[in-house]
């Protein structure tokens, strides 16, 4: 298995299993050095859901109790086991990364934190599980991504912002 893209790159990789081995062995860097429970660290994002295609970067979510007031030392601790916060602006969740070198250029991980059991936690939580669960939404889903992935010039931001609708669709379906 090679992990990591490069900042604009829009590859595709059949599943592995491997990913979520990956998953699990950096799931356990992260609680060792941060002192996080189990349940506030999940794997989500395309390389968690079974069969699916996936961008060959290993997205983790961690839920914090407020990422209005991050806690230094947190950060100090993903710091030394090698993620970096982004300059990426979303409401509601802290992006850092895990890169292949010194050289920044290519990504292995994300972290995404978001405050634990509210609304962003939720909605990717029901988004990888209700793919995981419904054939035909994984199905479709793979679909968008190929079609998308295929196209000619391109980027990861075109990429990502024409999945968007799916992706919300799907957030819309959770009742709790």
């Amino acid at each position: 298995m090679r992990l990591g893209l490069s900042k604009d790159e829009v590859k595709l990789n059949n599943y592995t299993s491997e990913w979520n081995i990956e998953f699990n062995r950096v799931k356990e860097e992260i609680m060792l050095v941060t002192k996080l429970e189990t349940k506030r660290i999940e794997h989500i994002g395309s390389t968690a859901i079974k069969d699916m295609v996936a961008k060959p970067i290993i997205d983790i979510l961690i839920g914090i109790e407020d990422t209005k007031h991050i806690d230094n030392n947190m950060m100090k601790a993903l710091q030394s086991i090698g993620f970096l916060p982004l300059r990426v602006e979303r409401p509601g969740e802290i992006v850092l990364a895990k890169f292949i070198d010194d050289t920044y250029k290519v990504k292995t991980h994300y972290i995404h934190l978001v405050d634990y059991d509210k609304e962003l936690w939720k909605n990717l939580i029901f988004f990888r599980d209700y793919l995981n669960t419904i054939d035909e939404a994984r199905d479709e889903y793979k679909k968008l991504k190929v079609a998308l992935a295929e196209r000619k010039s391109i980027n990861i931001t075109t990429y990502t912002n024409l999945k968007e609708p799916f992706v919300k669709g799907i957030f819309s379906l959770r009742t709790n």
